[in-house]
């Protein structure tokens, strides 16, 4: 994460906080983020130098002007201005790095070869907040090649019960008896 995408998304943090519309910009800041992704061709042409700077940001008030909060709107207008709406999932990462660490919520990166149902979802959940003594939120990411099981990474811990890491574990015990 960049020094830019610190300070931003940490000031708008700071603001939303003060203006207690912190839950409601973290919602909308993810769903932007995630139109972004699902639009790269919006972000290039926001930052395209050869359209004025007010016409720039007119493209962000008509599609977000009246659906999302003022200040989240002018934060993305500014951003637009200065050249740095590439550094917006940076922001918002260091914006949720910052609500988390307010609200005693911990990320837990869940990898599976399949997505998991809500059932299981709910179990995990309710085991990774009795072990972490925090509110977990669950970030999953579907990777074939772990075959079966689950990775997690919780708080900087990783846990690897895939089928592929035990097959990765036997290997290397096999290859240190053979040496």
């Amino acid at each position: 994460m960049t020094e830019h995408a610190r300070v931003y998304g940490g000031s708008l943090y700071d603001l939303a906080v003060e203006e207690k519309l912190s839950e409601a910009i973290k919602e909308q800041l993810l769903l932007i983020k995630q139109l972004f992704r699902e639009n790269p061709d919006y972000i290039r042409l926001l930052s395209e130098p050869s359209i004025k700077k007010d016409e720039r940001t007119k493209l962000i008030e008509d599609a977000f002007g009246e659906k999302a909060e003022r200040y989240l709107v002018s934060f993305l207008k500014l951003l637009c201005e200065r050249g740095l709406l590439n550094e917006y999932e940076g922001c918002c990462d260091e914006y949720i790095r910052r609500f988390n660490a307010d609200h005693n919520i911990a990320e837990a990166v869940v990898t599976s070869a399949v997505a998991l149902n809500e059932s299981q979802l709910t179990a995990l959940r309710g085991k990774l907040e009795r072990t972490s003594g925090k509110k977990v939120s669950i970030v999953q990411k579907i990777d074939p090649s772990v075959l079966a099981g689950l990775k997690v990474e919780l708080e900087g811990i990783e846990m690897d019960g895939t089928a592929s890491g035990k097959l990765s574990d036997i290997s290397k015990k096999l290859n240190e008896i053979i040496m």
